[in-house]
Order: C-alpha cells, then structure tokens, then sequence
C-alpha cells in the first residue's frame, strides 16, 4: 500500500501542536480535548481530530488526549526523538543568536560548528562553541557528523558556500539568507526570510486580516 501523503499545511501545524502540548505538561495538564485544545489554539476540533487523524488518530472518544503522549508521538513525527548537528554560517548578530537559544539542543539540534571569515571573530567563543575560519569547512565537514547547515550570511556568497556544503554531503539547510538556494534534488531546504515576513505582516495590518 502506497503511504499515505500528508499535506503540507497538517505539516506547518505540527510544531504548533507540540509547542501548546509541552506548555500544557508545563502546566501540570496530562489529559485534554479536542474541544479544549480547540479552545486554546483557536483551531476547530473538528481540524484538529482531522490532522491527529492522518496519523492514527491518538485520542479515544470521551477521554480526550493524553498529552504526554500525544507530545511524545507528534515529537516522533517530528523526527524529535533524534540529534541532528547543526553547523552555523556566519558568526554575526544572527548567526550568534541562533547559537546562543538554548531550545535547539532540548529538541535535538545541537550546534557542533560555527564558521565566519572575518578575522575579528574568528577564535571567539559563542555559547562555549569557537568560531572557525570558514576555509577549514571541507575538513570539518569531512571528519564530524553534520546533518544541517544553518546560513546566516550574506545573499552573495551564499549560494556558493551552500553549494559546496550539498557536495560534501550536507543534505539540510536552514537559510536565513535573502536569496533562494538551487541545490540538487534530495537536499532539504527551509527558507526563513524574515524581510518577507515583515511584509506580510505589513500587509496583514494596512489590510488589517488576522495574522498566522
């Protein structure tokens, strides 16, 4: 039997779903329903029902949710229960910013590397983690675990520099670049452009729509 596709908005929510679950264990809240979750997410427990649906459903009717374990099995889709390493491109505001949030190595993200070719922050610490010379990239990537490369440089160099990261292997990439990435067919990339995202919400208050 061919498996089943899940659309890409049940996707997007997914991590909303396991932000609200881990701040209702935070809370000391173990059971809840769908009506309840609805209430709090202001999605329809109709949506939600739908959504856990694609993946087995989770919930019995008139009981509702464990939330430990709903958590647990959405972190699992979420492929949460393993470690990814992480590298970071770019040692500037952003790139130290990413490298300093704790809630990446509670979900499995661990920074492992941080590169930059300016002379000023090469040798630094950033969260316990010192900043290499980006022309050492080739050698770090062939001799430690890399499974994604976080880009916060500059849109003209990194198509070049992601590029050649897809050839040694690195088969993710999280960029926070202004630019779009033109990689192989089989490498991951999820785009954060956070101009773009301030336009939409420009164009969300002049229209004044909900925002997401």
């Amino acid at each position: 039997m061919a498996e089943k596709k899940i659309s890409m908005a049940v996707v997007k929510r997914l991590p909303r779903y396991y932000r609200y679950l881990s701040e209702l264990l935070e809370n000391g809240i173990d059971r809840i329903s769908s009506q309840e979750l609805s209430r709090r997410m202001q999605v329809t427990a109709s949506q939600i029902r739908q959504d856990f649906n694609n993946f087995g459903g989770f919930g019995q009717q008139g009981y509702g949710y464990n939330v430990e374990f709903l958590r647990t099995e959405i972190g699992k889709i979420l492929g949460l229960d393993q470690t990814y390493h992480v590298i970071i491109l770019g040692a500037g505001n952003l790139g130290q910013a990413l490298a300093n949030y704790g809630g990446f190595a509670k979900r499995g993200f661990v920074v492992s590397g941080i590169f930059d070719v300016d002379t000023e922050k090469i040798g630094k610490e950033i969260a316990g983690i010192r900043v290499l010379d980006r022309s050492g990239l080739k050698d770090f990537v062939e001799t430690q675990k890399v499974d994604i490369a976080a880009l916060t440089l500059p849109k003209a160099v990194a198509p070049e520099v992601a590029g050649e990261l897809a050839q040694l292997g690195v088969r993710a990439f999280w960029n926070f670049a202004a630019t779009d990435l033109n990689l192989p067919s089989g490498v991951v990339v999820e785009n954060v452009h956070l101009a773009e995202s301030l336009m939409r919400l420009s164009y969300n208050i002049v229209n004044r729509l909900p925002c997401e």
